[in-house]
This record gives structure tokens, sequence and C-alpha cells, in this order.
């Protein structure tokens, strides 16, 4: 069989993933075999791949080819989110560049326009995927806006608010003015910014003092309603029960006390402005100050604030810092350093705002959800994730799951002429609950408005583990109950509270039961410098092109041979081509053992059987240790003990001792066997580099059709001789002492060599025959004495010599040790002056003296070493 001198994988994986599609392999339905499921973090619809998703979905793929060859009923569900946020101003950019606005549309025209949009672009990120070689069950590709997922959503809305979970109120929320809807704590970034406070007075009314307040937002003054002082401040006791004058707007409001006051910030008096500050809100419903909104949705001045209408603002902070300076009350400006909030998704400053929100009450729902992992029903991997997790769900608040957008679950609310509310799964049920329950027998469909808004994104894909099998809706159908729940999450810890907590509430609360078993947190794929990689940083490479050049299998192990749960991937393009050199070292190996000629009369050598018979030992070792990472979840490691096995135990060794000699064929036993452990090897590595493994299968023997290596058994650790393994151990050492020679003394591997051993310790060693064969020893001698002109070395308790053979230059090799020999005791000598220095040991760090007195210790080893090899050339 004819195999290319090179390995291709973009041909190759091309070729595979095709077939495997043919062959329907990633597909499951129901069986009477134990199920094994994943469902993907559904990416963004506006998605395209990124080193995030490489690194996530290729572990996930490793879980679920390993689940697969272990004779589960594999399936892994795929499919995207509508991101409300994200695909909305996509869409508003896009209508934008064509010269339409947002607002001219009616909400069906713009929704067209969005459907529209995701068909073209949406699942661009599902078809990048299967290049990395995602063995999803693509049949079942769900999108949180299909008609069952939509209806889901709508159903658990009116569940919930039929059960008085659900409630309208205005509330202080995170107001994203370019996005211009609510969006939660959680999709809040807070940045440090170099600012600047204003110290402003407010004159007291009618007297002619001031009381100076310090602030970084000055456009707010707009909207105070009251000037608060600690209550044990004694600076403003007298201003007790007095008003102060707003500036510009001239609105008296009164001084408050209260202990929330931090009397070290600024000048220990606090400006209160309730309907923009969470904190002010809270003192302003508990002294029943009045609330002044005077920001527009846009973040542009509202009519309420009565000066600068209309302006943005950013641009009235400026302007009101000159008019308050023009004015008198400006005292001074300050550098200051203060964290501000910024929207996720638009990178826009929040602002808090007053705003009529939908919320679920989540207090009771995560009682349960924490037990569930405090208790070890579900596990986190790595463990450390439980304290983060504890301390969000003992402070959880309400969730706000309204949006003012249009794309998403609408919120099927309708309201009555009157404003009373009623809750529909539609228009049609809505009329019937109105004439019906509220005696409305005239109504008509006109007569109702539905509710603007949408549902939060999230309030969607915390059922995804439910809702992709149907299980809101249906939920005794086959699927649900067969796969739900779901063994493996594989996610990052930035969305634990966004997701992760929020899909057990929903487990708990419409199955009863835990949505997943395990929670395999990824870390953060960072630079070289540390920084998280991003388009905007412009520091991360295209992933498809990685592909390109290194093979998918070369990025696959590349990415996880330094990813273990949890921790952050530090990336170099070095990791991959680490990836891509292990694809071509088992590539080599293969061309190797296939381009052997059997002799089927020639008999298995002792070198040969216990090669194998080591082989087969180390395997067995190894997969033990493979298999506890894997139960672990120490991906990386289980990755790590595969590649070594590969690369060192089977290809540097395993190969170098079955290796028949120069144009001579190997016996049928040892070949046979040889290809056996060559499957064996690729069935493990093959969850982490599919691509090459199934070439390989391919390769190493004709098959009947459909003996596919991923539908294949994966091996299962077998009980094995430690003795074979330590045994082996000593002979690499007794291997690495010659080859240690032969460096030093300049002989070539192809010139034989005398190996003599000292009788007793393990003059009886089984495995000389294979050292013979691997170190091109002629003959092994036991021997009463060291022989004279020999090197000798130490392996364990066992003294080996070899006699120097004539091709070796004694002038030169006596030469060569006496110039060592002189450096050292130079050296030595330097050393040793040092640290007679009193005032240098006294003075020098610990570790410093350590270091100079092992260097003292190496130097005398060194010199006693060289004298006995000087003693035994007769000097």
């Amino acid at each position: 069989m004819e195999i290319a001198s090179k390995y291709n994988p973009v041909s190759i994986e091309e070729k595979w993933y095709s077939y495997w599609m043919e062959k329907n392999y990633f597909h499951s339905e129901p069986d009477e075999r134990e199920p094994y499921t994943i469902v993907i973090p559904p990416p963004n619809v506006t998605g395209v791949l990124h080193m995030g998703h490489m690194l996530n979905n290729t572990i996930q793929d490793v879980l679920i080819r390993r689940a697969r060859m272990q004779g589960k009923n594999a399936c892994w569900v795929p499919g995207t989110d509508h991101a409300s946020i994200a695909t909305e101003s996509k869409v508003v950019a896009k209508l934008k560049a064509e010269g339409i606005n947002k607002n001219d549309l009616s909400r069906e025209e713009f929704l067209e326009h969005a459907w529209e949009w995701k068909e073209k672009h949406g699942g661009i990120i599902l078809e990048q995927l299967k290049k990395l070689g995602a063995s999803c069950d693509w049949d079942r590709t769900r999108f949180t806006m299909d008609e069952a997922l939509y209806d889901s959503v709508i159903q658990v809305f009116i569940d919930l608010y039929n059960k008085g979970l659900i409630y309208r109120g205005i509330r202080m929320v995170n107001w994203d003015p370019k996005a211009k809807t609510a969006v939660s704590d959680e999709e809040v970034i807070h940045k440090e910014i170099q600012s600047k406070l204003y110290y402003l007075n407010y004159k007291v009314e009618g007297e002619d003092e001031f009381i100076t307040i310090a602030t970084t937002r000055p456009e707010t003054i707009l909207g105070d309603t009251a000037v608060c002082v600690h209550p044990d401040d004694e600076r403003f006791a007298k201003f007790k029960g007095k008003k102060v004058i707003v500036p510009l707007v001239n609105r008296a409001v009164p001084v408050i006390q209260d202990e929330y006051v931090d009397r070290e910030f600024g000048t220990g008096a606090l400006k209160i402005t309730p309907a923009h500050d969470i904190h002010d809100y809270e003192i302003g419903l508990k002294h029943k100050l009045k609330s002044i909104d005077i920001f527009n949705d846009d973040g542009s001045i509202s009519e309420k604030a009565g000066l600068y209408i209309g302006k943005d603002r950013f641009d009235v902070r400026d302007e009101i810092v000159d008019d308050l300076k023009k004015s008198g009350h400006l005292n001074k400006i300050e550098d200051y350093i203060n964290k501000v909030g910024f929207s996720e998704r638009t990178d826009e400053v929040i602002e808090p705002k007053l705003s009529l929100q939908w919320f679920l009450k989540i207090s009771e729902l995560a009682k349960d959800a924490l037990e569930v992992v405090q208790n070890g029903s579900i596990e986190f991997h790595p463990a450390k994730f439980k304290n983060t997790y504890r301390h969000w769900m003992e402070n959880v608040r309400d969730w706000n799951i309204s949006r003012q957008l249009w794309w998403g679950q609408r919120i099927p609310v309708y309201y009555l002429p009157d404003g009373e509310i009623l809750v529909a799964k539609n228009l049609e049920e809505a009329l019937e609950k109105a004439k019906t329950e509220f005696n409305m027998p005239d109504i008509k469909a006109g007569d109702l408005t539905q509710d603007e808004d949408v549902l939060d994104t999230w309030f969607s894909s915390w059922l995804w583990p439910i809702s992709v099998f149907d299980g809101i809706r249906h939920p005794e159908n086959k699927d649900v109950n067969y796969y739900y729940p779901t063994n493996d999450l594989v996610t990052a810890p930035e969305i634990i509270f966004f997701w992760v907590a929020r899909m057990i509430m929903a487990g708990n609360e419409y199955r009863k039961e835990i949505p997943f078993k395990n929670v395999y947190f990824t870390g953060i794929v960072r630079d070289k410098l540390g920084r998280k990689m991003s388009k905007s940083l412009g520091n991360s490479p295209d992933p498809l092109d990685l592909i390109k050049h290194f093979g998918a299998d070369g990025v696959r192990v590349g990415m996880l041979l330094t990813s273990p749960a949890g921790n952050d991937l530090p990336f170099d393009e070095s990791l991959v081509e680490q990836g891509r050199n292990f694809s071509n070292k088992i590539w080599n190996a293969l061309r190797l053992v296939k381009g052997w000629k059997i002799d089927d009369k020639l008999a298995q050598s002792e070198s040969n059987k216990m090669g194998v018979e080591w082989f087969e030992a180390r395997f067995n070792q190894v997969l033990n240790q493979i298999e506890k990472n894997f139960d672990d979840y120490r991906i990386s490691e289980a990755l790590m003990a595969t590649y070594k096995l590969i690369w060192d135990d089977f290809c540097s060794w395993y190969l170098e001792i079955i290796k028949p000699a120069y144009q001579q064929a190997i016996d049928r036993p040892t070949y046979e066997k040889t290809i056996a452990i060559f499957e064996k090897l690729m069935k493990l590595l093959h969850p982490f580099a599919p691509f090459i493994t199934e070439e390989i299968w391919h390769l190493l023997k004709d098959r009947e059709a459909g003996d596919d290596i991923i539908i294949s058994r994966t091996p299962v650790s077998q009980n094995f001789d430690k003795s074979v393994i330590s045994n082996f151990q000593f002979a690499e050492n007794i291997i690495g002492g010659i080859r240690t020679v032969r460096r030093e003394k300049n002989i070539p591997q192809k010139e034989s060599l005398m190996l003599m051993l000292r009788k007793g310790g393990k003059s009886d060693f089984a495995l000389y025959p294979l050292v013979q064969k691997i170190c091109n020893i002629e003959k092994v001698e036991i021997v009463d004495d060291k022989p004279e002109g020999s090197i000798s070395f130490i392996v364990g308790s066992q003294e080996f010599y070899i006699p120097l053979t004539s091709s070796i230059d004694i002038d030169a090799e006596i030469a060569k040790l006496e110039d060592e020999l002189k450096y050292t005791k130079g050296f030595l000598i330097s050393v040793s002056k040092k640290l007679s220095n009193e005032r240098f040991v006294d003075n020098a760090p610990k570790a410093v003296v350590d270091k100079e007195r092992q260097k003292q210790s190496d130097a005398e080893d060194r010199i006693a070493v060289i004298e006995e090899q000087l003693k035994n050339f007769g000097k």
C-alpha cells in the first residue's frame, strides 16, 4: 500500500468528515443503550468562530467521541442563540447602511429584516465547527427562536406569572442608551476610568452659607432632590432640617441624614439623585424623596431636566461645568479614578435609570439550585468555582427579564382598555380570556394591546437542556425522558450566573431534576502578554487559518495540551505547531511500520518478545492513568499522557526495540502485535485527533465496510505485571549509560561495543538481549573486576564497564580530560575563595550562599570522576 510521504490534513479532514456525515455516525435516537448527552452552549447567531469556541468545542467533542467509543448512545445537540441585543444592533446597523431608520418601520417590517439577516448570516459558526471536527447531531440543530423553543419560553412565562413569581414594577435598572434597553447586572462590565471629581457649592436657603458636595457626574445635578450627610458628622449638624438650592436649576431640596454616607469621601456631603443612582434610589425610597428622570432612552437630556434638553449627556457634562464655573458654584476639580459600568454587548456607558420592567423572583428557586451543587449532585470542575457560585446564589436579586427590543420572544401580556393585565399565549387566547374571565363579551381584538417588550435572551437559554428535547411543551416525550438529565456541560466561568445557575433553577422547577451532572469550566484563551484574545485588540488569530495551516488535529492537540480545567490558556502559535508535529510523528511511524517486509519463516527474537511484553504492560499502566484523568475531568492531562505514550514509549522506545536491521525483514508475530498496538493507540488518540486516527486506522490493514475507528470500542485498562515495567526502567538506564559513553567518547552507533558487568547484583538480568539490540552491543560478559582501559557507569547497585576500542584516540582523550581537570580545579578554587569570605557568607542571601556551596560540591565530585577516568588510562 502506497502511503504519502507527507501527511496532508486538508484533504484527509474533508474526506473523513464527509464520510462520517454520510454514515450518519453523529445522529442519535433513543434505544436500549446508556445515553450520553451534551448540549452545546449555543453561540450567538451573530457569531463567528473564535479561539474560545475552539477550546470549548474541542473539549466537548473529546467527551462525546470517547463516550461513543465506550458504546454509549452519544448525543451532542448543537444550536444557536437569538442574542436579542447583539442581533438587533447588527440589523439596525445594516438598515442604517441602506438608508433605513428602524423607527420608520413597523415591528413586523423590522422582524422581516431580522429573520432575513438570520437566514443569511446565522449558522455560520456551526458550519465552521465542522472544520474543527465537531461530531454534533446536526439533525437536532436548534435555534432559540424556533417555534418549539419560542412557545416553551412563552409557556414558562405564563406558568411563573400564574405562580406569582413574575411581576411588573418600576425599579432602578442598568440602562444601555445605545441599545435602548435594560440589561442585567451580569451584563455590565466595570472598568477603571481616569475621571474628574467636581466639588460644587450648594447655597443654604435663606443664608450666606454653602454646603460643598463632590460628584463625578455634574450633569445629574439636574435631577437632585436632596443633599445627604451622616447623622454623626458634626460638620453638618447645624444644617439639619434646612434646605439647599441646587445650582442652575434653583430648586430647593432638603438636607437629610443617613448612615449610608461615607464621611471620608469628598466633603462628606452627598447629592441625592434617586432616578439615576442605585444607592440614591434606595435612600430616596427610605426618605420618600421625589425622583426626576433627566435622561431620555438614548442618553440625551429630557424635558424634565429643565435645561440642556435634547443634548447628549457627555456633551452636557462639559457644558454644565463651564456654566457652574461662570455662576460661581464650581469650587474645584480633582483627578479621580473610578469604576464605570459599560454594556457588555455595545460597550456603551451604562446609565442607572428608573424604568417600568418585568421581574422574576428567584430567591426560592436559588435555594434549591444552591443545594444541588453544595451536596455534590452537580459537580464543578475545578471545584473552586463552588465558592463563587455559592456567594452569588446567597445574594441573588430579582431577575429583570424584560428588554426594550423587538427581536426576541415577545412578552405574552395584553392590556385591556382600562389598563388591566391579562396573560395569554396569543391574541386569540387573550381575547377569549377577556370575554370570559373579565366579562367583556363585546371586546374586539383591536381593543387589546400586547406588551412591547421582549424577554431577556437568558430567559430562553435557561430552558436549553429541556427545550431542545421539547420537554416543556411535551414533558413526557421519549427524547426528553431518555436524554435528560444531560451528562456534562462545558462552559466558561463568566456565565456561571447568567446561564449555569439559571439552567439548574429551570431543571429543578420543570423536571424536578438537575439538568446535568458535571460542569467543566474552561479557562480564557490569552495572548503572550496575558490579554484576553479579542477582535478589538487584534491579538486573536483566525481559527480557520490555524486549521488550514496546522490541521484540525494539530490545533485541537496544541490547544488542549496546555489548558487544564478552569485555568487560562496562554496561547502561542508554537502550541499548534507542536500539535502538527505530533501528527507528522505518528504519520512517519506509520510509514516506517508499513514499510517493513515480513518473513513468515523468521522466529520472533528474544528482544522483540521482550519489547512487546514491555509495551503492553506500559500501555495498560498509562491507560489506567488516562482513565483516572477522564474520571477527574483532567482532560489536558489525559491528552499529555496519551501524547507521551505515543511519542516517547511507542515511537522512541518500542519501534526502536523491534525495528529490523537495514534491509532486513521482521517476524510476523512481532509485526502483527505492532499493528494491534498501533490500533489501540489510535483508538486512545481518536477523541483528541479524530481525522489522522481514522486515516491511519484504514491504512494499518484492510477492513470491512463499516469497520471505522469512530465507532470502534475504546481500550479498557487490564492488569499488568509491574515487574515488567520496573525491569524496563532498569534497561532504559543501562541504555542511557551506554549512550552517554558513546556521546562523550564520540563512538558512532554503527561501531559495536562490549558490555561488561561486575558479577552479582543484576548480572542475570533478563533484558540484556534488548539492551544489546538497541545499543549495538556485540557481547555481554560478566567479570569479577573492572578491566583496565574501560569506562564505568553504575545503574542502581550494578556496575557496568565498556572497554575502549582501538578506534578511540587515547592521547586525545587524556588531553581532553586533563584540560577539563585543570579548568574544574581553577573553578573550585574561585568558589572556595568566595565561601571562605566571612562577609560574603554572613551578608549574602541564603539562597545565593547555598548555590555557591552546591557549585563547590559539584566541582569536587567532577574532579573525582575525571581523576578516576585518568587513572583508567594509566595516569
